[in-house]
């Protein structure tokens, strides 16, 4: 387990962008062991879990989408939590609890789930929003707060949560602020054809996400942040950057635009993206890419719009497609 940068050999940072890419090939061809194809969805997976970033799998059951968060955290050598959430989940299932010990006469600490390196929050919003808060500070600041004592969680830090649609039965809708501290939100959808029989063919001996051998380790990981953090983002690129997304906060078909969090996360983004193409600069195209995933969880649509049916992700395109592209490329 990797707690702080400084245990990191300097030799791992100056390889640069292409130990990135390797890195994230590695990873996405070991969990396409067990995902059928989906290579954009898997990327979008492995950027998040490269830019310390959370990632949200929003899609119907029995797409994938626990699969998928198992085989990413199979391919790490990485502590690993699940956490079904549940209508009956309460706090101190996710972050622990203090237990009075009589043979001490003293209260000892039991960890909960939640400090693990990758978390899987099956099917959060299935939970009452009381136990959905209690991972906001977590997933912001990388502590949980407990009867007053704060305790720093392990890094790498990254959460992933599966979502069903909020029109299913039992589902509790996620607050925006919690929404807002995903970095990525993305879906794998039904399988083509072909991928299905793919699917049936593999499948038939059972083999799942448990056959997955690491690949990479929180070393690993943490460095390729290291590496990441110094892509370039020249001022044309950032120009384009704030102008998608103060164009989601001057839409007329939006009622909350983008956060500046939400900015931070897109260029954080935009430079992983970059490092996992083997560049060390971003182009306007990495943004361009990013954007839907990036911003459109975070957005909340008029209502007219919505009577409409225009999904966030719709406007997030329509502003991406009007906002200029800058020529000048490095």
């Amino acid at each position: 387990m990797v707690d702080t940068k400084d245990q990191l050999d300097t030799n791992d940072v100056a390889e640069g962008p292409s130990s990135v890419q390797k890195l994230a090939t590695d990873i996405r061809d070991s969990v396409q062991r067990v995902i059928v194809g989906k290579s954009e969805t898997i990327d979008i997976a492995v950027l998040s879990l490269l830019c310390r970033g959370h990632l949200l799998l929003e899609d119907v059951p029995g797409t994938g989408k626990t699969t998928l968060a198992k085989a990413l955290a199979a391919s790490l050598d990485c502590q690993f939590g699940r956490i079904q959430f549940t209508p009956d989940l309460v706090p101190a299932d996710v972050l622990g609890v203090n237990l009075f010990n009589t043979a001490e006469a003293k209260f000892e600490f039991r960890a909960g789930p939640i400090f693990s390196q990758i978390i899987l929050a099956d099917e959060i919003n299935r939970a009452t929003p009381r136990t959905q808060s209690a991972l906001l500070e977590a997933m912001q600041e990388r502590q949980v707060s407990i009867d007053g004592v704060t305790s720093t969680l392990p890094e790498p830090f990254i959460v992933m949560a599966t979502l069903n649609p909020v029109e299913m039965e039992g589902t509790f809708p996620l607050p925006e602020a919690q929404l807002d501290r995903f970095m990525v939100r993305t879906s794998l959808g039904y399988p083509e054809r072909g991928e299905e029989s793919a699917m049936l063919d593999r499948f038939r001996a059972g083999e799942d996400a448990g056959q997955i051998q690491p690949v990479a380790t929180a070393s690993d990981v943490v460095a390729a942040r290291m590496v990441i953090d110094l892509i370039k983002v020249n001022q044309t690129v950032r120009e384009y950057l704030l102008d998608i997304v103060a164009g989601t906060r001057n839409s007329l078909s939006l009622r909350l635009g983008a956060s500046p969090r939400a900015s931070l996360a897109l260029q954080h983004a935009a430079q992983g993206w970059a490092a996992m193409k083997g560049r060390s600069y971003v182009l306007p195209d990495d943004v361009k890419d990013l954007a839907v995933p990036v911003l459109a969880h975070r957005l909340i649509a008029e209502t007219t719009t919505q009577l409409r049916g225009q999904a966030t992700s719709q406007i997030v395109n329509e502003i991406v497609e009007s906002t200029p592209v800058p020529i000048e490329r490095e």
